[in-house]
């Protein structure tokens, strides 16, 4: 299991000893590829790590590189919480700090093993036991004491769901406790938008949302989101009917069409204007894209979301009935959607547009290996109305304040020529 000599690669220092520990014990364990390895050094002082070429990089508690590999040495420690949310800690790393309480401090049992140097396995907290029966607990009741471990939990659950992970019930009970304790509360944007992010690039994104809401964390950190469930949809579109379960599906569908985070993202925020109407017109939402965008625009804003990825959810959420619809649409309509979307000098993101509207035909129970030939016709239109000249046009035109007008009915008159009998519905 072990792919160097540690006695080589760390600068003996006397009475110490150095373990990789973490993620890289788990993942060797489930066979799966190690992208980084964590040590950690037991016995040393800052002093004594200093003097052997370590440069300190760690402000909070001592973290060490490595003077040849660069790697990433950190002394064992103890934690102590101080204060509400995830910044009141107190670190502890006195040479006379053993493995075990380091291990200790650690959020789950399976990322709190550790591997020494003749390739013998520490779990004193039984993480081997938990990575066969396949289940996600945590350490010890200290893992309350950091709201950023539910973030944590949930994106691990996303990670793993597939190998069939699940969070165990008593580590449920305790992430519901924080959340009704507030611990949830003092969570910066940033933060929850940077585990977000990771847990958007998950085999199952979905699975990330759903143990949130399960320990009642949703609703506090994504509202716009968890107040989707509950919200019904027509039936004959929506077998199944659920808003919020709809979403969940979108999410899982767009996972298996692209990687991209922001596409994924926008595919969660399609909908978000199902959540403003009204009880008395459900199951209908007529309205409901224009109506999302200030939702999504808002929701964007409070997590200090890229502006990229804001644009690409904004732009989702008010035309993708559109594409659903697109054979009842003229051949006008279709160009000033373009135009408005600036498909024709942006068209990766016209595609990245695409993934999620075909990501939302198929999050539908039942529709998931349907075709979506909407998608190809939508970029067929596209490319018909780019073939325009429109150099050529404003080179020709005698008013310079017609040329955009005038591009805009070539393109029109270029669709015409392809969109006499249109496309299938969308069924939305």
């Amino acid at each position: 299991m072990f792919n160097k000599d540690l006695h080589t690669s760390f600068p003996i220092i006397p009475d110490t000893k150095v373990y990789q520990v973490g993620g890289v014990v788990r993942d060797r364990l489930l066979n799966l590829p190690v992208k980084d390895i964590d040590w950690v050094v037991v016995g040393a002082t800052p002093k004594q790590m200093l003097k052997r070429g370590y440069q300190q990089v760690g402000k909070d508690f001592p973290v060490f590189l490595h003077p040849k590999t660069h790697e990433e040495f950190a002394l064992a420690r103890t934690e102590r919480k101080t204060a509400l949310g995830y910044h009141g800690f107190e670190f502890n790393t006195s040479p006379k700090v053993t493995l075990e309480e380091d291990l200790a401090r650690r959020d789950l049992t399976i990322n709190a093993m550790a591997l020494s140097a003749n390739g013998d396995i520490i779990d004193p907290y039984q993480g081997q036991q938990d990575l066969k029966n396949k289940y996600l607990r945590h350490v010890s009741n200290a893992f309350c004491e950091d709201p950023v471990r539910i973030l944590r939990i949930a994106r691990f659950a996303a990670r793993y769901a597939h190998l069939g992970f699940q969070v165990a019930p008593e580590t449920v009970d305790l992430m519901k406790s924080m959340v009704k304790n507030g611990e949830v509360d003092a969570l910066s944007p940033e933060r929850v938008f940077q585990e977000f992010c990771g847990a958007l690039k998950e085999k199952s994104p979905q699975v990330f949302l759903e143990t949130l809401r399960t320990c009642h964390a949703l609703k506090v950190i994504f509202p716009e989101i968890d107040q989707l469930f509950g919200i019904p949809n027509p039936p004959q579109w929506h077998p199944e009917i659920d808003t919020g379960v709809h979403t969940l599906k979108v999410l899982q569908q767009c996972s298996l069409l692209t990687p991209d985070p922001m596409v994924r993202f926008a595919s969660i925020c399609h909908d978000l204007g199902k959540g403003l109407t009204l009880k008395q017109y459900w199951p209908s939402h007529r309205g409901h894209e224009k109506k999302g965008v200030p939702v999504v625009t808002k929701l964007c804003h409070r997590l200090r979301v890229p502006k990229q990825w804001r644009e690409l959810a904004e732009l989702c959420c008010e035309y993708h009935i559109h594409t659903h619809k697109l054979s009842e649409m003229k051949a006008s309509t279709i160009v000033k959607t373009l135009e408005k979307m600036d498909a024709f000098r942006r068209p990766e993101r016209f595609l990245q547009y695409l993934i999620v509207c075909e990501s939302d035909s198929k999050g539908r129970t039942g529709w998931e290996t349907k075709p979506y030939p909407q998608k190809a016709y939508f970029q067929t239109l596209q490319q018909a109305a780019c073939q325009i000249d429109t150099q050529q046009i404003a080179k020709e035109c005698d008013n310079p304040k017609e040329i955009s007008q005038q591009i805009h009915e070539a393109r029109v008159n270029a669709l015409h020529l392809i969109h006499k009998h249109g496309q299938p519905s969308g069924q939305h």
